[in-house]
């Protein structure tokens, strides 16, 4: 192995992003901060590596495996790098943000860093982009989010994805209602949560029959609901589903041809979620779009929000054809290609005198070049 192909290798989980590649990420996280901060949420942007008791506060504990730690040089102190930005995004609103009027609107974009990655991204260092909802506490903020979400995908032009809706912690809730001890309790919501029909049923009654009553109930939102309508559940469980009804009653008014499932015992995934939940899905598309859900910050205050991750994205985009690269042959006036820049056009300018002008440009991957009479498509 030379020293070159040496050079070339990167950890397991990290990558170069060559162009097009870079380019196309870059559009899609510009396309979506501009819808975010056109449905008025303000940009912040918080550090990639902060204090480790801060990134690990309160919900942040459920990502401690995932972290990479380092040590401050300057006040010995650990320090880790974020693996997820919407734990800075709720510190940032406790902190220098609190006497903000609520609901804060808040978007953020950025990379976060993994220890290890899942079967479904490998990748250990991805970008994302995303908003939280600070202060909302009503089935209209959950529902605000779902379509901001499907507002920002159709800016994107993505055309066949699924939202699909869970409440993370119907289960716990049905068991505490239930007096099931904690380990059974778990047990029930990870059997659920895989789908074991086989565990469903060693359940003593009535938690199996409702256990075995959810599992059927995952569908497309409308014969979710009419199937968890059927389950007797205990109060506060049911109030759950309730408020599930009002936002699938409120997306299907503002969006009547959003594609909404359900899955009301998910929660991998959904470590920190206390309330309505959702994952964002493209057929044929590896890896979730994004996901989000309501949680709660440090002083108790109610919040939503949801990340989408660029690589996913990047698979999902529809891919166009780059053909705005223009070659200004060697010796084009420096006016000129201001002014055809702000046309939209993205000039390469030509470096010495060329014995081939065409064969220069293609060499330099430019569809266009600057003729005599103007702007020329290359073949």
């Amino acid at each position: 192995m030379n020293d070159y192909s040496e050079k070339g290798l990167l950890p397991a989980g990290l990558a170069d992003m060559l162009p097009p590649a870079a380019a196309r990420e870059a559009l899609i996280n510009r396309t979506l901060m501009q819808v975010f901060a056109a449905n008025g949420y303000l940009q912040v942007k918080p550090p990639l590596i902060e204090f480790e008791e801060h990134l690990l506060e309160g919900s942040g504990a459920a990502m401690a495996s995932k972290m990479f730690r380092v040590m401050d040089p300057v006040s010995h102190r650990m320090m880790g790098i974020r693996t997820d930005i919407t734990l800075q995004i709720a510190r940032v609103a406790t902190t220098r943000m609190k006497q903000d009027p609520r609901p804060l609107r808040l978007s953020y974009t950025g990379q976060v860093l993994r220890v290890h990655g899942t079967q479904l991204r490998p990748e250990r260092q991805f970008a994302q982009a995303g908003v939280e909802l600070i202060g909302g506490a009503n089935t209209a903020a959950d529902a605000e989010l779902v379509l901001l979400a499907a507002e920002a995908l159709g800016a994107l032009e993505i055309g066949t994805y699924s939202i699909d809706l869970t409440l993370p912690i119907l289960v716990p809730t049905i068991c505490n209602e239930l007096n099931i001890d904690e380990e059974t309790a778990r047990s029930a919501r990870e059997a659920l949560d895989h789908k074991d029909a086989a565990a469903l049923t060693g359940y003593a009654a009535p938690l199996s029959t409702i256990l075995i009553a959810l599992l059927k109930a995952s569908g497309p939102a409308k014969q979710a609901i009419a199937a968890l309508d059927a389950i007797s559940l205990p109060r506060k469980a049911a109030a759950q589903i309730e408020a599930l009804k009002q936002v699938v009653r409120e997306l299907a008014e503002a969006s009547p041809n959003l594609r909404l499932t359900i899955d009301p015992g998910e929660y991998r995934g959904f470590e920190y979620q206390t309330g309505l939940s959702f994952t964002v899905f493209a057929q044929g598309v590896r890896g979730e779009l994004g996901r989000g859900g309501r949680y709660l910050l440090m002083d108790g205050e109610p919040a939503s929000g949801f990340t989408l991750f660029l690589d996913s994205l990047m698979r999902a985009v529809p891919r166009k054809t780059m053909d705005d690269r223009l070659y200004l042959p060697f010796g084009t006036a420096r006016e000129t290609g201001f002014d055809l820049r702000n046309k939209g056009w993205k000039t390469v300018a030509g470096l010495a005198p060329e014995k081939n002008i065409k064969a220069e440009a293609k060499r330099l991957q430019c569809g266009h070049l600057l003729a005599e009479d103007g702007v020329e498509k290359l073949p």
